[in-house]
């Protein structure tokens, strides 16, 4: 059964579907306006969210490759969370619909319209309580488990297979600031929730980041690192002294 027709029949199931959303199955016609359609569900203002879902159809349109990668989360996303299936998912699942809305933005970004991709990226993270920079590089068949509270920088690099559990910070040390200042994650490694890893550092392939640890070096494939350490020290020339 297809994508469409499985959501269908979540609708036929529970009619307040089409209320809440603001369409109905009926009305889509392919995998990319079932996708815009979906995102464009999030925004509670009617006359809005047609400006969203225009604005989403356009950026798929324009990037055929952004929706065989939004389509390649989702199912990666069914597959890991054995509970459920593509359309609960769609519908259902906020880590799944930032992940889709960062790759809405990001066709608009590679598209040339910058205005337009930080507008989405904006709106869209308000309703879903994350922040992934357009700029970022995400590989296939991510998954954010629950994603709440993530935030992804504008330099970060995310490899293919990656999983990601809520509250996970990929952020800047601001002692890096030239080039890539935010961290790279490699194929199939795992962040734990609340996880924070700071600065132009290496998350080796398939290396775990336990939930609640705070990295700020590379870590080497296959490794697994934990644990929060605040320690004091004095401060070195060049590290970063705040903003006054």
């Amino acid at each position: 059964m297809s994508l469409i027709e499985d959501t269908a029949r979540l609708f036929h199931k529970e009619p307040a579907l089409a209320a809440l959303y603001g369409f109905t199955p009926g009305e889509v016609q392919s995998n990319t306006d079932l996708l815009a359609a979906v995102l464009a569900g999030l925004v509670p203002d009617a006359q809005a969210r047609g400006h969203v879902r225009d604005l989403v159809s356009e950026a798929f349109a324009e990037d055929a490759g952004a929706v065989a990668l939004a389509l390649d989360d989702l199912a990666a996303t069914a597959e890991r969370d054995i509970s459920t299936n593509a359309a609960h998912v769609l519908l259902f699942a906020p880590g799944y619909q930032g992940l889709l809305s960062y790759r809405a933005s990001r066709a608009l970004m590679m598209a040339r319209r910058e205005t337009a991709a930080t507008a989405l990226k904006a709106l869209l993270g308000r309703q879903l309580g994350m922040d992934i920079a357009p700029e970022a590089q995400i590989g296939r068949r991510v998954w954010l488990d629950h994603g709440l509270g993530v935030v992804i920088g504008r330099t970060a690099i995310i490899e293919d297979d990656v999983s990601i559990w809520h509250g996970v910070t990929l952020g800047s040390n601001f002692v890096s600031m030239g080039g890539r200042r935010h961290p790279l994650i490699g194929k199939g490694a795992v962040l734990g929730g609340h996880s924070i890893v700071l600065g132009g550092i290496d998350i080796g392939e398939n290396a775990v980041v336990a939930a609640g640890a705070i990295v700020t070096k590379s870590v080497p494939p296959g490794k697994t690192v934990y644990g929060p350490k605040a320690t004091i020290r004095d401060r070195k020339p060049g590290s970063f002294h705040g903003f006054t």
